[in-house]
């Protein structure tokens, strides 16, 4: 069992930046490829950025290549969500998501979920 909360979200303007955090419990977080997805109001959830359960191996939506990075601390129980140069389309409910497997995870189908952060960009 995996119990994922977020934090780090809130209002920003245009350009700025963002830090994300998720903290995982759990002994084998290590073993969880994670992932940050995010859904705006009327839209569906979309992938943001995944990591391999090791940090050596990462994947990110077009939409945000180069702009966000995420990392992870297997020591920490944690994984970040750097976002920079942030734009008012960014603007949505940000979730952690952990799964065994990493394909699950960027699918969308993982089994953990938390229970999200409001990001607010302001143009």
């Amino acid at each position: 069992q995996v119990q994922l909360v977020e934090s780090g979200g809130g209002l920003v303007q245009a350009g700025g930046s963002l830090r994300l955090s998720c903290a995982a419990s759990g002994r084998t977080f290590s073993s969880y490829a994670m992932g940050w997805f995010r859904q705006a109001p009327g839209k569906e959830r979309e992938f943001v950025a995944a990591i391999r359960w090791s940090g050596d191996n990462t994947y990110y939506a077009d939409s945000v290549k180069g702009r966000f990075t995420i990392s992870r601390n297997n020591y920490k129980n944690t994984v970040s969500l750097q976002m920079n140069g942030l734009k008012p389309e960014d603007t949505a409910v940000y979730y952690c998501a952990a799964d065994i497997r990493q394909d699950r995870v960027v699918a969308g189908r993982a089994e953990y979920w938390g229970q999200g952060t409001q990001v607010t960009v302001s143009s």
